[in-house]
């Protein structure tokens, strides 16, 4: 990972390298439309809650929901899907920025302007 440094104390990712991690971010993160899609259409099946990897809770809420009170939680989930989606994507965040790889290296040096001689 390519780190820039004062003295001896390391900054962190490069601002290419954050762009790439923002980039991928966008494209593989979870979207808060697509929960709110799929909270209005397949509520009842807790399809929001298994599509942001919540797997464990949304059993529980399809178990609720048959004796009526998981329909509470569901309307709850309205308010609680941006907090489990920002989650989500600072989990995401954090695993890209860890994980600079190779890959990403070779990517940021592919964006850098050529070099002055």
């Amino acid at each position: 990972m390519a780190v820039s440094t004062v003295g001896a104390e390391q900054i962190g990712p490069t601002t290419q390298e954050k762009i790439l991690i923002e980039q991928r971010l966008t494209n593989e993160g979870p979207s808060i439309v697509q929960a709110y899609v799929l909270w209005f259409s397949l509520g009842a099946f807790s399809a929001h809650r298994f599509h942001l990897g919540r797997a464990a809770t949304a059993i529980l809420q399809i178990l609720l929901t048959c004796i009526l009170i998981g329909c509470i939680w569901v309307v709850l989930d309205l308010f609680l899907i941006p907090g489990i989606v920002r989650a989500k994507q600072a989990s995401l965040r954090a695993r890209l920025t860890r994980n600079l790889g190779p890959s990403l290296r070779a990517a940021s040096a592919a964006l850098a302007p050529p070099a002055r001689v």
